[in-house]
């Protein structure tokens, strides 16, 4: 992994195209890593898989180590006798972005309809509940399920602090409830292990995303509290987020508990280290987001109005990284170290020696020394056009303005005359794919493309805009990718040497 020159497309499952609303595991899944092994595309990345929560974000989980609901196919459930076609019709969406709410009210009512067929005295069923991995995400969202939806912190104080012997009768009371749950993700563990052994032995793999945080109304954070900043009622203490940066003057507030390292250091990491086997369970390289927070992180003091009076702390830098590759061997992590950069980042990404990010979209600023430049970039590196948090390429282009547009443009141009390219772009549309070019020529011995840097789409298509909620998430392909689509990016493959 990550040893040799290649080529990856940045596509989230969400954004595949198909009937119910939103990409999923079946057909379309299958179709994208034909293309991908046809263009000898070797990598696939995608956001985290798991069961989204508020803002329907996957960077906020009511389990960080859950498989999304949504993401389980119907077609795959009909095979297995689990459900009609008929009863799919509820399900069928013509939309053209995702609407959460909608697979919120239909795809839970037909995936109860094929939990009601479904033999739960399965063996091999039986064998993945008696394992134990779901067992308090499943009793988490049955305890959801009882008391309205509410966060955690507002139970009852015995499931609150989940006694015992309070959640053992629970879980005989709401038996049935319990083992939904459960079978959510027996099917999603199922449909995935399935279509990632699929692309393996067609020479795809998975670079899976782990975001630093995890969400406070979580099975992470109500089964471990000691593990994190809290009060003794379990309500927050301190929060994560970053201060003033190029996204946003005030800072972001992600409202995530911060972890109590000092805790975490007297247990060996060993939720960390459990935490990263499962990771690797799903994903054949991982995107460690926020990396830098690794070294140090931003604390904010909880019910703060803004990210501007936070307080750095020092994290567990190398050591937990240590202590990871003693228990599992060396990993194949990706640091996502973006963000305010010092002497301490630096030397954590030295002395792991994991491959850094490199972002096309921060390069061409007429600094002659800027880092992002290709010919200061190492080959232990990946390099981007952009991430799921930046506008596309051309949805930035179409926002610069005049001055900052020729800066650019011309910035492009000299790095395609020193890559020996003549190319002269003359639309943004074509200063899109020369920026698209320049990274696949760059020395990084990864480049990742966003499919909508590939398709030249605009900002209607972006996929994330830190620091806001509501209209995120969403976006997704309209029709099927083809062969056609990718021809051009199949070329580049080829022609920087990424093929493998």
């Amino acid at each position: 992994m990550l040893q040799q020159r290649a080529a990856g497309i940045l596509l989230h499952v969400s954004s595949l195209p198909g009937k119910y609303g939103i990409g999923t595991l079946g057909e379309e899944a299958y179709r994208f890593v034909d293309l991908l092994a046809e263009k000898k595309i070797r990598y696939w990345q995608i956001l985290p898989l798991v069961q989204t929560g508020y803002g329907d974000s996957p960077y906020q989980s009511v389990y960080s180590a859950s498989g999304n609901p949504y993401f389980i196919d119907f077609d795959l459930l009909v095979q297995e006798g689990l459900l009609k076609k008929s009863e799919l019709a509820r399900c069928r969406y013509t939309g053209k972005d995702i609407d959460f709410a909608f697979l919120y009210k239909q795809k839970y009512e037909v995936l109860r309809l094929a939990f009601e067929r479904f033999d739960t005295g399965n063996a091999d069923f039986k064998a993945f509940v008696e394992a134990g991995q779901f067992d308090g995400y499943a009793l988490f969202m049955a305890l959801k399920q009882k008391f309205g939806g509410v966060s955690f912190d507002q139970w009852p104080r015995g499931y609150r602090f989940a006694h015992r012997d309070k959640l053992e009768r629970f879980r005989q009371e709401a038996r049935r409830e319990y083992l939904f749950w459960q079978f959510l993700q027996y099917e999603f563990d199922r449909q995935w292990s399935a279509l990632k052994r699929y692309a393996n032995e067609r020479n795809v793999f998975i670079i899976g995303d782990l975001p630093l945080y995890v969400a406070y109304d979580s099975v992470d954070v109500w089964l471990r509290p000691k593990l994190f900043k809290l009060n003794p009622d379990l309500s927050l203490k301190k929060i994560a987020g970053v201060p003033p940066d190029f996204f946003t003057d005030i800072g972001q507030l992600w409202g995530n508990p911060v972890y109590h390292w000092a805790e975490h250091k007297k247990e060996g990491y060993a939720w960390w280290i459990e935490r990263l086997r499962q990771a690797f369970v799903l994903y054949d390289v991982v995107r460690l987001d926020h990396f830098r927070g690794f070294d140090r992180y931003y604390e904010i003091e909880a019910g703060s109005v803004n990210a501007v009076h936070g307080v750095w702390r020092t994290g567990p830098k190398s050591e937990l990284f240590q202590k990871a590759e003693e228990a599992l061997g060396k990993l194949p992590i990706i640091a996502e170290d973006l963000g305010i950069q010092d002497a301490g980042v630096r030397r954590l990404v030295r002395e792991t020696g994991y491959p850094r990010m490199k972002i096309m979209g921060f390069a061409f600023d007429g600094n002659a020394r800027n880092e992002y430049l290709p010919k200061y970039i190492e080959e232990n590196s990946v390099c981007y056009t952009g991430t799921h948090d930046n506008d596309t390429m051309l949805g930035m282009l179409l926002e610069m303005s005049a001055k900052r547009y020729r800066v650019f443009v011309d910035g492009v141009q000299k790095m395609l005359s020193y890559f020996g390219e003549s190319d002269r772009p003359n639309s943004k549309k074509d200063v899109v794919k020369a920026v698209v070019k320049i990274a696949m020529l760059c020395p990084s011995r990864l480049t990742v493309i966003p499919i909508q840097d590939i398709l030249v789409l605009d900002n209607r298509s972006r996929m994330n805009l830190p620091g806001t909620v509501g209209e995120n998430w969403k976006f997704r392909l309209k029709t099927r990718l083809t062969s056609d689509d990718l021809s051009g990016f199949g070329e580049l493959v080829s022609a920087s040497q990424r093929e493998c």
